[in-house]
């Protein structure tokens, strides 16, 4: 990731930062309309679920420029996502809502740029969570 694709996630990020807990709802709501079949496979308190998800997803913003030190827990979390049953091909799933969470949260200003560089990260962060997990992207 290049300096300006860093910048636009994070400046864009610290918009969804105040709508974290919406955020959360949205994204898990479109996951499940895009799969319901994934939806058995979080069986716990769903807000919780989704304070875990807005802390990894800031984890992974604040981090970018760290990249030696996110790739090994972005590795462990791939291969703890074997326990809880995710699938490969889910990953495709999570990035498109992950996409519209975003685009509903930002609006106008989830620019094409935007847009783009969070792809970017997204495909980038999966495909090193598939090839820990699965040895293959």
């Amino acid at each position: 990731m290049n300096e300006q694709e860093i910048k636009l996630i994070k400046g864009s990020w610290a918009k969804v930062v105040p709508i974290r807990e919406q955020a959360a709802e949205l994204f898990y709501g479109k996951l499940f309309e895009l799969d319901a079949n994934v939806k058995p496979l979080f069986k716990g308190d769903m807000k919780e679920q989704g304070r875990k998800l807005m802390m990894m997803l800031n984890t992974v913003v604040t981090s970018l420029e760290k990249l030696d030190t996110l790739v090994p827990a972005v590795q462990d979390l791939g291969k703890r996502h074997i326990q809880y049953q995710v699938k490969a091909e889910h990953y495709d799933t999570v990035g498109t809502a992950l996409l519209w969470t975003l685009g509903a949260g930002l609006g106008d200003a989830f620019t094409e740029e935007v847009k783009a560089a969070w792809t970017k990260a997204y495909v980038t962060l999966a495909t090193v969570m598939k090839q820990a997990a699965y040895g293959k992207a």
